[in-house]
């Protein structure tokens, strides 16, 4: 069950416990930091053993401690809010285990009973503990606005990342980042007077501030250092070089900036599958000529290769064929051109969709749409060749018809004169002229009938068809 304080309001706003990913309560269990089950809850003490009388309290962000609990009358449960020795006053916390556990979360951060980390309880919270608690709470986001006003005023090269208030609001502990130090004696003094409260500075490196202020990863889940990760370990480039990745700065970091921690995670499993593989450097030799290395699937046991004259064509090889050149090399024997070698590899074939009846296709019962594209050339094309008889046609009409129109007798002219012009070029008898006359009358008997008036206005007809016809090509 979650707290109430992560209900929405009356606006259908979330209200949220302001704690950045940490449940309130304790009882969400979202955000809480490497929260332990306490397995032994229900399982009795042998008689005449008393209980541990040291618990783990939870603070903001994850932040936990160990404190004990002198009074022996007090009994103290998971989920109870307590009031705890603070430098000075007191703090507001969550107990989050109980019991024989705390010996085993106390052994792994190496603290003792009897040390001097382990400070008291004072009492359970009351509900005035827990008002003036909220209040300082609330006072934390303004707060922090303001002290990055001063820092940037002062102009000093930190980088304010949080601040966190101490139950009481008697005192407020500053995080911050720096790469170089820095001399903040002057900006304690401008905090102290402008919000009157004790002030703690506290330099947290880039993946501590990462881990307290939470986000969302690459991989799309919440960030390892904010959740479960408490030891940050050291992150080299050469994990990236044995697990074949590109040496990308924007690839290879996290939010933090360094070198993401996940790439420590599965380096151990790429360093035994490399065992089995040689060394990058090593060259083989074959009867085409000497090809070096140029990259590799691990898991796959795939190489690729390339001759040293050649470098423009690679060749994929497995493993074992590797491996048999390389034996061929100690043996002073050359081995098959590569060409050989992968042709010999088979690639099976991967279904990247398949339902149990064995059809991989979600669209089969769709009836395909046709584009309209198509559609459009198809009609230009059986246009073009209907446009070029056209042309063609009349072409033949125009070299016909001033033939025609000149044989034509005119009705001004006397019957005598009809022939006059025809007699007078060389060569034109009137023989030729008759013979002239006749193929014209078989070939077209139909423009005879045709007054000029109606020549001229199946010109212009067509005339506009070409004209239309150019303009849609």
């Amino acid at each position: 069950m979650g707290c109430s304080s992560c209900s929405t309001g009356k606006n259908g706003v979330p209200n949220g416990c302001k704690s950045n990913g940490n449940c309130g309560t304790g009882s969400c269990g979202s955000g809480n930091k490497l929260a332990v089950f306490d397995w032994l809850s229900n399982m009795t003490l042998p008689s005449g053993e008393a209980p541990f009388n040291i618990y783990e309290v939870r603070f903001k962000n994850g932040r936990k401690h160990f404190y004990k609990n002198t009074d022996k009358k007090m009994t103290i449960s998971m989920g109870d809010v307590i009031a705890v020795e603070g430098s000075p006053g007191h703090d507001i916390g969550i107990v989050s285990l109980a019991g024989e556990l705390v010996k085993v979360q106390m052994k792994k951060r190496k603290i003792t009973s009897d040390s001097e980390e382990v400070k008291k309880v004072y009492r359970k919270a009351t509900q005035k503990d827990i008002d003036v608690w909220n209040t300082a709470r609330e006072r934390e986001l303004e707060t922090q606005r303001k002290g990055r006003l001063i820092i940037s005023r002062l102009g000093l090269k930190m980088k304010l990342s949080d601040v966190e208030f101490q139950g009481d609001g008697n005192k407020a502990t500053f995080y911050y980042t720096a790469d170089d130090r820095v001399d903040f004696r002057q900006l304690i003094r401008d905090l102290a007077s402008e919000f009157s409260i004790r002030v703690e500075m506290k330099q947290v490196g880039m993946r501590q501030e990462a881990a307290r202020l939470g986000g969302v990863g690459s991989c799309g889940r919440e960030l390892c250092c904010s959740t479960w990760l408490t030891d940050f370990r050291k992150v080299n480039t050469a994990a990236a070089r044995y697990q074949q990745l590109s040496l990308n700065p924007l690839k290879l970091a996290g939010q933090c900036g360094k070198l993401k921690c996940c790439l420590n995670f599965e380096l151990d499993s790429y360093l035994d599958a490399l065992e089995s593989f040689p060394k990058q450097d090593i060259i083989l030799k074959t009867e085409r000529g000497e090809a070096i290395f140029v990259k590799m699937d691990i898991f796959k046991k795939l190489l690729w290769y390339t001759y040293k004259e050649e470098k423009f064509k690679w060749y994929k090889l497995s493993l074992d064929q590797v491996s048999e050149i390389l034996e061929l090399n100690e043996n002073n024997e050359l081995g098959s051109p590569l060409e050989e070698y992968e042709s010999e590899i088979v690639e099976e074939a991967t279904v990247d969709f398949e339902n149990v009846v064995g059809q991989d296709s979600l669209t089969r019962f769709d009836t395909p749409k046709k584009p309209r594209r198509n559609k459009r050339r198809k009609r230009n094309q059986n246009q073009k060749p209907v446009a070029k008889n056209t042309n063609n046609k009349n072409q033949q009409q125009k070299k016909n018809t001033p033939k025609k129109q000149e044989n034509q007798p005119q009705k001004n002219q006397p019957q005598g004169t009809k022939n006059k012009p025809q007699q007078r070029g060389k060569g034109n008898n009137r023989k030729q002229v008759e013979q002239k006359k006749g193929t014209e009358n078989r070939n077209t008997p139909a423009t005879k009938k045709q007054t000029p008036q109606k020549r001229r206005n199946k010109r212009r007809n067509t005339g506009n068809k070409n004209a239309q016809n150019n303009e849609k090509q």
